[in-house]
């Protein structure tokens, strides 16, 4: 039906859109997709099933109508550029992009590490400078430059991580060259603006998608080295405690896509007054068997539970970057 199509997700809506072009076309859409974005579309291409005429109707209909409201002849392209990246992505995420995209930098090279494992990126960076090394993972996405990170040699890690800390901005050249690096090396064979990479926030990003144990060993050596930058680490770190800020509605749309084994197994570390919120949020007889479940449940590893919160967190932090929930709390009560 009609309503069912209007509570569909973004990358929902993208996956039936390329369903619905065929593989032709939809093989042109992915090709301008960055690997998450192939990522997500695909995983929800393959867990489409049962789509009515309605649906797809409604997602055609939608899609068509933001093109006739968005694409007009004449406009300033530059503009175009910055107000839809801004939109999708929020300013800070979008600025990166806006300064690469709009300055004609090439970065073909380094945008080919994001399609590579973790691994594969570890090895080809351990032996260059650590400064190189701090950069290259400033680049990636928080969760693949966490795997990366936990993939270099332990002793390397905390310098890594003061380095991204103190990293105010790479001069376009210097990007420039680091990408002719990276691109001979895979091969085998401007403006003054800098591009905004790194910063307490980048840190607190990578380390928020890292193990229990690699985080807060790498943690204790931060502060070691510098106490400062490492509460300011920990300032901006979002972590499992911190879902209690997050509202109502927000926490109502997070629960939709959390397993009931996984949750069983976070809130197992969790405070009471977190607790509360989930329960609250809720139907009455989901959360007497999840309490009744909690009282009976035999002990657990710290680390499978930490593992268990560090995947939900990883869900909460995608949807608030699809601009599903948001981290900061605000909004109202509603309940299910």
């Amino acid at each position: 039906m009609a309503e069912e199509g209007s509570k569909l997700n973004g990358v929902d809506r993208s996956a039936i859109l390329l369903l619905a072009l065929g593989q032709d076309y939809a093989a042109e859409v992915l090709k301008v997709l960055t690997p998450k974005e192939v990522q997500l579309v695909g995983s929800a291409v393959s867990g489409l099933y049962n789509i009515t005429r309605d649906t797809l109707d409604d997602v055609m209909k939608s899609f068509i109508m933001g093109v006739r409201g968005n694409t007009s002849l004449g406009m300033d392209t530059g503009e175009f550029v910055k107000g839809a990246l801004t939109k999708a992505l929020g300013q800070e995420k979008a600025s990166n992009v806006i300064d690469r995209i709009l300055s004609g930098a090439d970065s073909a090279g380094l945008d080919q590490l994001k399609w590579m494992d973790a691994r594969s990126i570890a090895d080809l960076i351990r032996l260059e400078h650590p400064q190189i090394i701090a950069i290259v993972i400033c680049l990636l996405e928080a969760d693949q430059a966490a795997l990366v990170l936990a993939a270099l040699p332990e002793k390397m890690r905390a310098d890594i991580v003061m380095r991204i800390a103190t990293l105010e901005g790479v001069q376009p050249a210097a990007l420039r060259e680091l990408n002719k690096i990276m691109a001979a090396q895979l091969s085998g064979s401007a403006q003054s603006k800098q591009s905004a990479v790194g910063g307490i926030e980048a840190v607190a990003n990578i380390l928020n998608y890292m193990d229990g144990t690699n985080e807060t060993a790498i943690m204790e050596q931060v502060m070691e080295i510098d106490a400062e930058v490492g509460e300011q680490i920990q300032d901006k770190m979002f972590i499992f405690e911190d879902l209690i800020d997050v509202d109502d509605r927000g926490i109502q749309t997070l629960l939709r896509e959390v397993t009931t084994e996984n949750l069983l197994m976070a809130l197992k570390g969790a405070d009471e007054a977190l607790k509360e919120k989930v329960f609250r949020n809720m139907s009455r007889r989901a959360a007497e068997m999840l309490r009744d479940d909690l009282e009976v449940a035999a002990p657990a590893k710290l680390s499978d539970v930490e593992a268990a919160q560090k995947e939900i967190l990883a869900i909460a932090r995608r949807m608030a970057d699809a601009g599903e929930i948001s981290l900061g709390g605000g909004g109202g009560d509603v309940y299910l």
